[in-house]
């Protein structure tokens, strides 16, 4: 271990690059120079040298003031996209269970202290934020993340609620690490996942774990409503029975995927 608890192997520089790819994001598709250095922790000079090269390498565009991202970075997650099987696993039974509910449906991943969306059915736009494929959230608030860390084990679990630093993001969210404890008990007991405008004010979902072969929960697929549509008690009554039946399926399939990409999954 280095002296600030790195291994001797960690490369700093490629941290503090990685984390300015990451300071974008839908809220801020564009930043400025000071706006990255602030975000990312880093000196002015420190953060133009890494925006500059990504810039030179094709990953960033400016027009002298303001920085983006390029399509470019979608190199970067599409490795590990093509090389699981579950995204083209779950696709045609969302495609499904969306004809039957009307709603739309994801199939997300845990990452850190965030889920990510890997493979993804819309009928409407019902968030404020556009979701697509690679976007993230805070685990904590989100049902499918609610499932993921609920058949964390215990001590893994808890890391991850204290380094997610939950906050308030509705009235409605809870944020208290003993009220998340208790709430991924119950989830974890009932089998599914019900957020009601945690994540955002008029959105409801409803979540189920998917498991690898050897029933590790490595996933979970959910439906999302508008809050004026659908009622707590009408999800749980007519929403889940689809859901918990297109998990099924999906599970049923990774079992009899080629073992050597059903081991790529995250977490397998």
């Amino acid at each position: 271990m280095s002296e600030h608890g790195r291994e001797a192997h960690f490369v700093q520089s490629l941290e503090r690059g990685l984390a300015v790819i990451r300071a974008f994001d839908a809220r801020n598709p564009e930043l400025t120079l000071s706006e990255v250095a602030r975000i990312c922790d880093l000196t002015r000079a420190a953060a133009r040298r890494f925006m500059l090269t990504l810039v030179d390498l094709g990953y960033m565009r400016t027009d002298g003031r303001m920085f983006s991202l390029t399509p470019r970075v979608l190199e970067l997650g599409y490795a590990y996209l093509s090389a699981i099987s579950l995204p083209e696993v779950a696709e045609p039974h969302l495609e499904r269970l969306v004809a039957q509910v009307h709603e739309s449906s994801s199939v997300c991943v845990l990452d850190g202290e965030h889920i990510v969306y890997v493979s993804r059915v819309p009928t409407s736009r019902i968030m404020a934020v556009s979701i697509n494929v690679g976007t993230r959230f805070p685990a904590y608030a989100t049902s499918v993340g609610r499932v993921l860390l609920a058949h964390l084990p215990e001590d893994e679990m808890q890391a991850r609620l204290e380094r997610s630093s939950p906050q308030r993001l509705t009235v409605r969210t809870i944020h208290t690490l003993p009220g998340l404890r208790v709430e991924l008990n119950r989830v974890r007991a009932q089998g599914y996942a019900i957020v009601d405008q945690e994540l955002e004010e008029g959105l409801r979902s409803v979540a189920a774990p998917i498991r690898d072969r050897l029933g590790k929960v490595v996933a979970a697929v959910n439906i999302s409503v508008h809050a004026s549509r659908n009622s707590v008690e009408s999800i749980r009554r007519e929403l889940l029975p689809h859901l918990l039946a297109a998990a099924a399926k999906i599970e049923a399939d990774l079992r009899i995927a080629s073992p050597g990409r059903v081991q790529r999954l995250p977490g397998a």
